[in-house]
């Protein structure tokens, strides 16, 4: 199946000019108060875009999917991650993954899982030490069946709800 997916997928950092298309795929995949407001979506691609891994249908040239987030040497979950730009550091050591998006026409296909394998081969390659995400209960024996080790309640209330913390060591 991963065969498959590398084969139908391009899987690459955003572009400037996807930034609206981007912004579109986040109101889709979550509801209003988790979703990141298009100006700070078209911050993250501005600012970081090399922290975006989109997966490009090769046969629609449409975004069936993206990871983003921002590099820091933080190394705790806050809710100022999703909303200012300012704290990303290039060369962080870290990761805060800030969003996983595959539009629903995409799903059950295997290529959330495949992002997600894309870019921790990526940054890994960059020397960096860990990712962290934040997730909902039940997403966590997902994100476990992907390597991420679940760290308890995090202290990100971001969109009034209760998270979880994970993390992935390199």
């Amino acid at each position: 199946m991963v065969a498959n997916l590398l084969d139908r997928f391009e899987f690459r950092s955003v572009r400037a000019n996807e930034a609206e298309e981007i912004a579109e795929i986040e109101k889709i995949c979550f509801p209003p108060h988790e979703a990141c407001s298009k100006k700070d979506m078209f911050e993250r691609v501005e600012h970081a875009p090399e922290l975006f891994l989109v997966a490009v249908d090769k046969e629609t040239g449409t975004i069936a999917g993206f990871l983003n987030g921002l590099a820091t040497d933080e190394e705790a979950f806050r809710d100022e991650f999703f909303t200012d730009i300012t704290v990303h550091n290039p060369e962080g050591k870290n990761i805060f993954l800030l969003g996983l998006d595959v539009r629903p026409e995409y799903r059950r296909q295997g290529l959330a899982r495949e992002i997600m394998n894309q870019y921790v081969k990526r940054e890994q390659a960059k020397g960096r030490k860990m990712l962290k995400l934040t997730c909902l209960e039940q997403k966590v024996e997902m994100y476990k069946k992907m390597g991420y080790k679940d760290e308890g309640i995090s202290a990100s209330v971001w969109g009034d709800e209760e998270w979880h913390e994970m993390s992935y060591a390199f």
